[in-house]
């Protein structure tokens, strides 16, 4: 099973071999700025589950148990109907499998491990 811990340091904090950088370079307390999500380890899921989005009225950022209306799957697969741009901004994007983990980790109701 996916945990929150594992997707904190995999795909949060840490770039890869694609040449995306780790999420936490831009979505942190400096950069926070970006509709206020700070990524960083202390607070990002606190930031994360049941929290709306700040760029998109009526959208919530993690809906536990259900990924298809987490707004955070349609900013990382870039849905049509997402406020601003698909996310990491100007990519590389997260690899399907990446996406697919946060969509495991959200199906099982998002647990804070």
């Amino acid at each position: 099973e996916p945990t929150f811990s594992s997707i904190q340091q995999e795909i949060f904090s840490s770039g890869d071999s694609s040449g995306r950088p780790a999420c936490t370079n831009c979505h942190n307390a400096v950069g926070s700025r970006f509709n206020g999500l700070d990524l960083s380890p202390a607070v990002s899921y606190g930031n994360l589950a049941n929290v709306p989005s700040r760029g998109k009225p009526g959208a919530v950022r993690v809906i536990p148990s259900d990924p298809e209306n987490s707004y955070i799957i349609h900013k990382l697969e870039g849905r049509s109907t997402i406020a601003g741009v698909r996310m990491p901004l100007g990519g590389p994007f997260l690899e399907t499998g990446q996406i697919q983990i946060i969509k495991r980790w959200i199906e099982i109701g998002a647990p804070n491990n």
